[in-house]
């Protein structure tokens, strides 16, 4: 082989492996705090244990059912005026309960990519956090947690479960 063909051979290999590494997924986090967890200072909350002594003893977790979900619109971190209520209800809850916490959790539907979803998920919990704070909870009572596309309510493939995806959930503790 003269040297040109080596040089073709080089570049078509390397060519193959670019190609071929590119289309590898990386793992997928087992846990996720996705960025807003800490955004005011507050103690982060660990998602691999169910109370982190390290963090000032704030849970992960917390009841799901007290308080109804906000649902949002299509691609939008919003909190519609028919689903204020309902962030009303959490504030009055919470101003009332001192001690007591929430973390909001930031959730879409399937469409878009993983990443995407994660960051609308978040821009959905801290949405949620900011009128909370408007109605006087202390934020320090408060956490954000985005799970994007991760843990669909509805597993289903239309409009209507996509719609019931398109949330920000209350887990009070």
């Amino acid at each position: 082989m003269n040297m040109k063909s080596y040089k073709f051979l080089f570049f078509a290999v390397l060519a193959i492996s670019v190609t071929v590494l590119s289309g590898c997924r990386t793992k997928k986090p087992s846990s996720g705090m996705y960025g807003s967890d800490n955004m005011y200072g507050g103690a982060i909350i660990d998602d691999d244990i169910q109370l982190n002594p390290d963090n000032m003893g704030l849970p992960m977790d917390g009841d799901r059912n007290m308080f109804e979900a906000v649902m949002f619109a299509y691609d939008s971190s919003q909190v519609n005026p028919e689903e204020a209520g309902k962030v009303e209800a959490v504030a009055k809850y919470l101003n009332k309960k001192r001690g007591s916490g929430v973390i909001v959790e930031g959730h879409g539907d399937e469409r878009g990519s993983r990443e995407y979803n994660l960051t609308l998920g978040e821009r959905r919990a801290l949405a949620i956090r900011d009128y909370l704070i408007s109605l006087g909870v202390d934020p320090s009572s408060i956490q954000t947690k985005s799970l994007g596309e991760e843990m669909p309510s509805n597993m289903g493939h239309d409009e209507d479960a996509w719609r019931q995806n398109r949330r920000g959930v209350f887990a009070i503790y």
